[in-house]
């Protein structure tokens, strides 16, 4: 669709296991394993589950940060992003960036953040050289940043500051789509807010989209317009941000839900504890992956892999809990 700026369909990536005496691939391990999801222009995707999940690695493949994908596809403005030239791919960079979690480790130590913020401005040749230092000045002060803090190394500066740095370091390129990898889970939570607060005055400015990573339901809760749920490395629910937080319909997304810590000390909570331990995503359950921990698991969950359908408008889910409801129509992209 015209308005879509990422399109993901069936995205799979998985790492070899090795071992033996020749070094042989002896298994996979799946951390992407069929995600599919679109992202309108101008708008922030949630993406949630628990550690582990696949969150992070989703978005490195859509970037194509990870080398080569498994399967699936992934259109950037229409465009399959691992089908691109080595100079389409370059121009493309500039378009699509990325904020990590670790906003120290992330940094250059040995360089000044004036060389950290403008080295990709200078390299993909943004700006004249005559307009470079108005340039970095302008996107900086966006960021909450002083143009004397050029000369500042990372050690010199707080966390919260260092994570503008960063934002700062993306801006610089003028994206139009940027992945978010818990860029607050490090932070303090005044500073969250303050973080939170200038990614939704930058996207309102600049009409940026962001696929938003985190663990933290209320932040995404706070930030986002759609909401994914993954687990082990696939999508079990995925829709608007209401339908997802007023009616969740997955088993697991209810109770990762239920997890919410509720500011009232006289609201009773009613958390579900799931039975078990995460399965292993070298050796995933067959059928549901989700059925060694629900206690609605049939003997056709066991078996038989469920697929995305759409149970009520915009709000999909991977279940067969919901097979047989009118509404159910599986999502073609």
């Amino acid at each position: 669709m015209a308005d879509d700026i990422l399109q993901v369909t069936d995205l799979k990536k998985y790492f070899p296991i090795k071992g033996g005496m020749l070094n042989r691939v002896v298994g996979q391990v799946k951390a992407v394993d069929g995600v599919t999801f679109r992202l309108k222009r101008g708008s922030t995707m949630g993406l949630v589950g628990e550690s582990g999940c696949g969150k992070t690695t989703t978005g490195r493949t859509i970037l194509r940060l990870n080398g080569e994908k498994t399967g699936g596809q992934v259109l950037f403005n229409g465009k399959e992003v691992y089908d691109l030239s080595d100079k389409e791919l370059r121009a493309a960079r500039t378009k699509m960036q990325i904020i990590f979690q670790d906003p120290f480790s992330s940094l250059s130590p040995r360089l000044p953040i004036g060389e950290i913020i403008g080295e990709a401005v200078k390299e993909h040749n943004l700006v004249p050289k005559s307009e470079y230092d108005d340039y970095l000045d302008k996107v900086m002060d966006e960021c909450g940043l002083q143009p004397f803090h050029k000369t500042r190394y990372p050690h010199e500066f707080s966390g919260g500051q260092r994570q503008r740095i960063c934002i700062a370091r993306a801006l610089a390129l003028n994206p139009e789509f940027v992945v978010c990898d818990e860029p607050v889970s490090a932070l303090d939570v005044s500073i969250q807010a303050q973080i939170i607060n200038l990614l939704r005055k930058l996207q309102e400015q600049r009409g940026l989209s962001y696929l938003f990573i985190s663990h933290d339901l209320s932040v995404v809760e706070h930030i986002s317009d759609t909401v994914g749920v993954m687990y082990l490395g696939s999508l079990v629910e995925y829709g608007h941000k209401k339908d997802i937080f007023k009616n969740p319909l997955h088993p697991y997304t209810k109770a990762l839900f239920s997890a919410i810590p509720i500011p009232d000390p006289k609201a009773g909570m009613s958390r579900i504890v799931l039975e078990g331990s995460i399965p292993s995503p070298a050796n995933p359950p067959s059928g549901c992956k989700f059925h060694t921990r629900c206690k609605y698991c049939t003997e056709r969950c066991k078996t038989e892999v469920p697929v995305q359908k759409e149970v009520e408008k915009g709000h999909f889910v991977v279940c067969h809990l919901y097979d047989k409801k009118k509404k159910a129509v599986a999502l073609t992209i």
